[in-house]
């Protein structure tokens, strides 16, 4: 999770919501990717979806069995999805997400592990809308 924090400030520093992704193989880095939707004015690109197209890339499949995501923000409903159609089968966040969270839709397959350095991923989305706000 920190390597994923360390890919949301990424997000933060590109003025972009701060959520950051890894995806896991065997303990390998397999995907990883941050919110780029401001900069490419392309809403579908969030941090996971860009995370598991370069997963399946790299692993020549769309499904991502044996693979493991880790993000710093609960996903979306449109990122749930995509976790659970390409078949993960772990899911970790930090920080809930209050108001697009869509946790309650993972497959009941999915293993779910919530709250992993959630105070450092709550307060890195705090800082930025503070930010956005005084701007």
């Amino acid at each position: 999770m920190k390597k994923a924090l360390e890919l949301a400030q990424k997000s933060y520093e590109e003025n972009e919501v701060p959520v950051g992704v890894l995806i896991i193989r065997s303990n390998n880095i397999v995907g990883e990717g941050w919110n780029l939707m401001n900069s490419t004015n392309i809403a579908t690109n969030h941090a996971e979806i860009i995370a598991i197209k370069m997963a399946s890339q790299k692993l020549g499949n769309w499904r991502l069995l044996d693979c493991e995501i880790y993000v710093t923000l609960e996903p979306c409903l449109m990122c749930v999805g995509a976790i659970n159609n390409c078949r993960i089968k772990k899911l970790v966040y930090g920080a809930r997400n209050n108001n697009f969270g869509a946790i309650n839709m993972v497959s009941p397959e999915i293993e779910i592990t919530s709250g992993v350095l959630q105070l450092e991923c709550s307060k890195l989305l705090s800082n930025f809308f503070k930010k956005i706000r005084k701007a």
